[in-house]
């Protein structure tokens, strides 16, 4: 059951999963890098593997506390790489965030009016989620996922069909539910038409 968890969250996942496991080699591989070019190197505070981590995690995050900074041209060139990588990586996640929440609100807000013959695509639909039902045996985990999305969607279609709309005749808003008044223009609805 757990590893089913993981691999759903690592397959929704990917670019944040990649992302990690990016930071984690940059971690590794700067601290190792700035521990053998510093260690020995008389007047560096980076003396230990350890201390190296700690810098590497602190300067990749952009925190840069200053307890421990390199002090040799090769070292100060390895920190100018961890320091990059940390700003690229953070740009990357805020990017991928942002990414996924206007595609959740893109489909939200896509209007009904561009589906194509909704009821003929339905039918269609349905018939093709059957015939794979009936063959569930012989699915991949791939077809298997692709078939719950499909069925997620066209339930979420066929309950949007059935919902009742309510239109406010001054600005011509629609609603789902019907509010007293209008957002937009804060006109009573009661009087309002039904689409």
């Amino acid at each position: 059951m757990t590893s089913d968890r993981l691999y759903t969250f690592t397959k929704t996942n990917k670019n944040i999963v990649t992302l990690a496991i990016l930071t984690l080699l940059i971690i590794i591989f700067g601290g190792v890098a700035v521990y053998l070019t510093e260690h020995g190197h008389q007047g560096a505070n980076i003396t230990k593997l350890s201390d190296a981590f700690w810098w590497a995690v602190v300067t990749i995050a952009t925190v840069g506390y200053g307890d421990y900074y390199p002090v040799t041209a090769a070292g100060r060139i390895i920190a100018i790489f961890v320091m990059l990588s940390g700003i690229g990586i953070f740009v990357l996640l805020v990017n991928t965030l942002a990414q996924r929440r206007l595609q959740r609100a893109d489909t939200k807000l896509k209007p009904r009016s561009k589906l194509i013959q909704p009821s003929l695509l339905d039918r269609e639909t349905k018939t093709s989620i059957k015939n794979k039902i009936e063959k569930i045996e012989n699915l991949t985990e791939e077809d298997f996922d692709t078939l719950i999305i499909t069925m997620k969607n066209l339930r979420r279609t066929l309950l949007e069909e059935v919902k009742i709309s309510f239109k406010c005749s001054r600005c011509g808003i629609v609603y789902h539910n019907k509010p007293k008044f209008c957002s937009n223009c804060g006109l009573d609805l009661s009087g309002c038409k039904i689409e």
